[in-house]
């Protein structure tokens, strides 16, 4: 009865959400109350409720400041110069457009944080997008597939996870993974090369600006809900509210902003200090330097309260999602019956049964209970067949490159708000294209031997 529940809850909530019925933030707090009432969890819901939102706080705060922070950056005009630099490479062709944006996605995703990522990457293409009128669809497309595939850095999460899980070393399954990430990489290009020519053929190769130069980008992360999802021809939205407001540029600070962005990328990634405190006082130096005065500093912050808030909002709704499904069981019901459903003939093809586990296990349970509640399971089960851990732990990393489309990453509702998309359409875009890399990075990792086909009975 209660993986019954479960799986009414995950079909109901994706179908409200996909359709438009409800936005993604009132369905991931009114579908779990309703089916944990359904299912007689009644009283026990606000503490389940308040045990997801503590889980998910620090990431909210983290987002919240580093909204902020990369707005203020973005007023400052730190990111002018890149946006000068790539439309000088890419010209008005929509294909270098998109081939451009995964790979800036790409190379800034070396940090291993995604909200960075998404933050960087809108901020310094969504001008060309709305400028052609390239489908923002597109762009949030490209970008949660390059996500995806750097997700699976050792200092991503999921590869340090399953190497804690399964006690291996976390070198043993990542070295070997390195050739499908290159080989699901080529495929992303590819993937931009055709959504690129898509667009093209739609809009036409368009001259941005007989100057060549690119206007600043300041203000471009404003989060629209029930935004369109093409700005409509080119011309259209020429240029974003405050754009180019000398009041706001601050190209004297250039360098010191570009120094405290690098300082702040430099230590996220040696991992000294929590995320949420990193971007707190980033923020607070960033103010107080841009933006010295009180009146100044309230103008930044209630500019940027638009793009907080939803976001924000999201991220502690979908707390009350993950704290039910966790509270009620209904996380392990799921997994259980997908387990159960594993027929014993497929014992010594566990690796590969693996792969394919991931995908649904990661999208809809979190990453957490995934690699410490389940793989575990399956890396025993593979042992009689004489699949090593690190072998199912390699496996277990193919998931990732659908993941990031699940309602319960919180990092994804920060693109679909820069991206100025709505959640629902996202999924329904980007989906076939995430299944398309992980079925090319399952077919990578045999080809290359990264997990066997078929395991030997022990």
């Amino acid at each position: 009865m209660l993986t019954l529940l479960a799986y009414s809850m995950v079909v109901v909530f994706m179908a409200l959400i996909m359709t438009k019925r409800l936005s993604a933030m009132v369905a991931l707090i009114l579908v779990p109350i309703a089916f944990g009432a359904i299912g007689g969890f009644g009283p026990e819901l606000g503490p389940m409720m308040l045990d997801g939102v503590k889980k998910l706080a620090p990431t909210g705060v983290m987002l919240m400041f580093a909204i902020l922070y990369f707005g203020v950056m973005i007023d400052a005009g730190l990111f002018d110069p890149v946006v000068r630099c790539i439309l000088k490479m890419v010209g008005g062709d929509p294909v270098k457009i998109i081939i451009g944006t995964f790979m800036l996605a790409v190379l800034v995703s070396l940090d291993g944080d995604g909200s960075t990522t998404y933050m960087i990457t809108c901020a310094a293409m969504l001008p060309l997008y709305k400028r052609l009128g390239i489908s923002r669809l597109v762009l949030a497309c490209v970008i949660m597939m390059a996500g995806g595939l750097m997700n699976i850095l050792p200092w991503g999460g999921p590869t340090a996870r399953a190497a804690s899980a399964l006690g291996v070393d976390v070198g043993a399954l990542f070295v070997p993974m390195i050739l499908p990430m290159i080989v699901t990489g080529m495929w992303g290009l590819f993937v931009a090369f055709l959504l690129g020519r898509r667009e093209r053929d739609r809009l036409g190769s368009i001259a941005l600006m007989s100057a060549g130069t690119a206007p600043p980008v300041h203000s471009v992360t404003s989060v629209h809900s029930g935004t369109s999802v093409d700005s409509g021809p080119a011309g259209h939205d020429m240029q974003e509210p405050g754009a180019g407001d000398p009041q706001i540029a601050r190209p004297n600070l250039l360098w010191f902003n570009f120094l405290l962005t690098i300082g702040l990328m430099a230590l996220l990634i040696l991992g000294i200090f929590p995320l949420p405190a990193l971007f707190i006082v980033a923020s607070a130096i960033a103010l107080m330097f841009n933006y010295p005065t009180l009146h100044e500093q309230k103008e930044r912050i209630a500019a940027h309260a638009a793009n907080v808030v939803p976001v924000v909002s999201l991220i502690f709704a979908a707390g009350i999602f993950v704290g039910i499904l966790s509270g009620t069981k209904m996380v392990d019901a799921i997994a259980n019956s997908v387990i159960g459903a594993v027929p014993d003939w497929m014992g010594p093809y566990m690796a590969v049964v693996t792969g394919v586990l991931s995908i649904p296990f990661t999208f809809f349970i979190s990453n957490d209970a995934f690699y410490f509640g389940i793989l575990p399971i399956l890396a025993k089960a593979a042992a009689v067949y004489g699949i090593s851990a690190a072998e199912i732990g390699r496996a277990s990393l193919i998931g990732q490159q659908v993941h990031l489309l699940s309602p319960l990453v919180a990092s994804t509702y920060l693109l679909v708000g820069l991206a100025e998309v709505e959640f629902g359409d996202h999924q329904r875009y980007t989906l076939l294209w995430a299944l398309s890399a992980a079925a090319v990075m399952m077919l990578a990792t045999v080809a290359f031997g990264v997990i066997p086909v078929i395991g030997q009975a022990a």
